[in-house]
């Protein structure tokens, strides 16, 4: 690891602790030259996720485009930033455990619909209307009804 101050390439580890999320590795540093104190942090990389749109496109894994299609579902709704963030959370989650390094639209999402399905039935029909192109009443009407029969149940 190399000096910020003098950029010598040789430092010794002083201490080492795992940040409060247990994310990352924190280490204390000194210069073997010039005895410059300094912290590094050890990370876990994950692999980049390219999602394949409808048209066939290829672009990368943005988690903020899913925040904002929630923000937009959830408008004027009694959901909060910190609900909606946990449902990117664990359709994040569930992306990076299946191990594969190409994920399509329509799998992303099925993962928010179903995550989105508890939290809200307002947004998740309005997420869904925009998600699955609801070409008419009807197609909503059945949508409506497969909620309707999931609660009867």
């Amino acid at each position: 690891m190399k000096c910020p101050k003098c950029n010598y390439s040789e430092s010794k580890v002083l201490d080492t602790r795992p940040t409060d999320d247990g994310s990352k590795i924190r280490r204390r540093r000194e210069c073997m030259v010039c005895g410059h104190r300094f912290t590094t942090y050890e990370k876990i990389e994950e692999t980049q996720i390219v999602v394949i749109k409808r048209d066939g496109t290829r672009q990368g894994y943005n988690r903020d485009k899913i925040i904002n299609g929630l923000i937009r579902a959830c408008d004027k709704r009694s959901v909060s930033l910190e609900e909606i963030e946990g449902i990117a959370d664990k359709v994040e989650k569930q992306l990076y455990n299946t191990f594969q390094n190409e994920v399509s639209t329509e799998v992303i999402g099925e993962l928010v619909m179903n995550e989105l399905q508890g939290v809200d039935d307002v947004a998740y029909v309005r997420f869904a209307s925009v998600y699955r192109k609801f070409k008419d009443i009807n197609t909503f009407m059945d949508e409506l009804k497969k909620i309707l029969d999931e609660r009867k149940k």
